[in-house]
């Protein structure tokens, strides 16, 4: 029996999350000042206590809503979603969406401490500039951590994204096909920092993680990419999608503001960047 595929988002929270906040504290601000201005009536008229308390007691449900309804701002939070989620039917296009929307996953590799077995460990990454990913997941590793150590010996890996930290996935269990999820395989190479690919990874990982700015000089931190060779997409029922490399690396590149992807060429751009592992024809 086939499982009900559930909403993900409500048409809320497809709106700027910056305007919800708004929104939200504009309300609040509102319904006090109502409050306040009922009580100072010009020509000494006031509410008795009773009076304001039962008009509290009568606006508080509708605070709570909004207080639920927009949640409050939390330091360092950001919004989770730029556009909508893709059609189920474009695998190329949900791919490269779940790349581009999450700033986390987990990298696993080949390891040399537990002596060939794989370890999964959870890593920061970035796929480009906001907006402009071009698809190819980055990362800031140091030797000191286990991952880099076991690309510097076997460069076999792979790299796990779910829709689930995207927020998109409503209350359906991660595990859900409707809750997509993508796996890169490939080889995990060292880049070199002074190439024009290096200085643009690195302003595309320091653009979604700034704290990497500051992290200690002494724990030689290096950027790697994951040399793409096979991906696994599941988005919805029936099995993992048919989705060759040539077809993921295409540029599809998010406007944001509308709510579709854009699959558009920008040879002269990627091929500057990233050189001729884009240029799988």
């Amino acid at each position: 029996m086939a499982i009900p595929r559930t909403e993900a988002l409500s048409h809320r929270s497809s709106l700027p999350w910056s305007f919800n906040v708004a929104v939200r504290q504009s309300s609040q601000t509102r319904a006090t000042s109502s409050i306040v201005a009922m009580r100072r009536e010009p020509g000494g008229a006031s509410f008795s206590s009773s009076s304001t308390h039962l008009l509290l007691r009568l606006l508080s449900p509708v605070l709570l809503l909004l207080f639920l309804w927009h949640p409050p701002l939390v330091a360092g939070a950001r919004p989770r979603l730029l556009i909508s989620k893709p059609d189920p039917s474009d695998a190329a296009a949900t791919a490269r969406w779940l790349a581009s929307q999450n700033s986390w996953g987990v990298l696993s590799t080949i390891s040399v401490d537990l002596k060939g077995s794989p370890f999964g460990n959870v890593v920061s990454f970035s796929d480009g500039l906001p907006g402009k990913g071009y698809g190819i997941p980055y990362f800031y590793l140091t030797a000191l951590d286990p991952t880099a150590r076991d690309a510097l010996k076997d460069e076999r890996a792979s790299f796990t994204v779910s829709e689930f930290p995207i927020g998109s996935c409503g209350e359906i269990d991660p595990e859900n096909p409707t809750c997509a999820k993508l796996t890169l395989t490939g080889k995990l190479k060292l880049v070199d920092g002074n190439s024009t690919e290096g200085k643009y990874a690195r302003l595309a990982l320091f653009a979604k993680h700034t704290e990497m700015k500051g992290w200690p000089k002494d724990h030689n931190f290096q950027i790697f990419k994951l040399d793409i060779q096979n991906i696994f997409l599941i988005d919805w029922f029936g099995g993992a999608k048919p989705l060759t490399l040539d077809q993921y690396l295409k540029p599809v590149i998010c406007r944001e503001g509308k709510q579709k992807w854009e699959v558009k060429r920008e040879g002269k751009v990627r091929n500057a960047l990233l050189g001729n592992f884009l240029n799988h024809k």
